[in-house]
């Protein structure tokens, strides 16, 4: 149950037992609390619903919070992953240490793209450098700096620039090499 809905189910219970938001509240919360817990602006603490439970008969609705503690832990789980994740990701940019970031290509979060294309499209143009002397695999990892810099709210033209720049290099390198074989 999010907290739309529990305000909902609180707000019922009130109107159903005929209770003003000032006769609920009592001296435990303010009028404008439960409004805004009614309103689903606002979750209650645990003391504050076992209070409304109580004053409203309500007793099912302490299951909400055990659902709802769950769900803030798996939440947080997540925000810790991805924030992990960036962290990792610029770590690994600052030490260039590209081939590791190369390797978070499939499964960062997605929340978190604009970051990773930016990052994996610099990634994908130094490895390319690296690999100058293998025109063949610079142009993969080219065709990758390409796409990436072309994506989300970072797409950086310089980087596509070069990019496109040393990938004609490589293409025409792989022609001559394909010629001299021939």
């Amino acid at each position: 149950m999010n907290a739309a809905e529990l305000g909902h189910v609180i707000k019922e219970a009130r109107i159903a037992k005929k209770m003003t938001q000032s006769q609920v509240v009592g001296n435990f919360i303010t009028r404008n609390m439960l409004s805004q817990i009614e309103n689903g602006n606002a979750l209650p603490s645990l003391p504050t619903l076992e209070y409304l439970a109580e004053v409203l008969d309500l007793p099912d609705i302490l299951d909400f919070s055990s659902s709802s503690s769950n769900e803030s832990s798996r939440e947080l789980s997540h925000i810790s992953d991805v924030a992990a994740a960036i962290t990792a990701a610029k770590k690994a940019a600052r030490s260039c240490d590209w081939n590791a970031l190369a390797a978070m290509e499939d499964n960062y979060p997605e929340e978190l793209s604009d970051e990773f294309e930016a990052l994996l499209a610099k990634a994908f143009l130094a490895l390319a450098r690296e690999t100058l002397d293998e025109p063949a695999a610079a142009a993969a990892y080219l065709s990758k700096a390409v796409a990436y810099s072309d994506r989300g709210l970072y797409a950086n033209a310089t980087v596509k620039a070069e990019a496109v720049i040393l990938l004609q290099k490589a293409a025409s390198s792989i022609s001559v090499i394909e010629q001299d074989t021939l």
